[in-house]
């Protein structure tokens, strides 16, 4: 049987992503104001899907740090990632402006640009150390 090799890059990468996600879940769900206005107006039920957003993040900061459930969390923070793209579109292209978060290409450009890195890095800490079958 193979030993299992840990990427400690992996692992701080985890810790950095989980923390983000933590404080981003939190922050939904203590002050939704923000979000809301940035919610394109095509989405139905915006409080709810907010509150939908912040539990799934925490949830999904929550299970990168469970082995059985990492897999799956961060196939879900990727897949979530993906899914709020398009309110952080709509924040750049329709100029809403969310104080104290500035109204310019300078935050918005690399905001959007940053999404698919949200995306890989969602799936690259929680894949299985190597030498270790995924349990899917």
């Amino acid at each position: 049987m193979a030993r299992a090799v840990h990427d400690p890059l992996q692992l701080i990468l985890r810790i950095v992503l989980a923390a983000f996600y933590l404080a981003a879940g939190i922050f939904h769900l203590t002050a939704p104001g923000g979000f809301l206005r940035i919610m394109p107006p095509i989405i139905p039920f915006p409080e709810a899907v907010i509150a939908f957003t912040g539990a799934a993040e925490i949830a999904g900061a929550v299970g990168l740090f469970i082995p059985r459930t990492r897999l799956w969390a961060g196939r879900m923070l990727a897949l979530y990632a993906l899914c709020v793209w398009p309110a952080n579109i709509y924040h750049a292209l329709w100029h809403v402006h969310v104080p104290p978060l500035p109204d310019s290409w300078w935050y918005h450009g690399p905001r959007l640009a940053f999404q698919p890195v949200l995306i890989w890095a969602a799936l690259y800490v929680s894949r299985p150390p190597q030498g270790h079958a995924a349990t899917s």
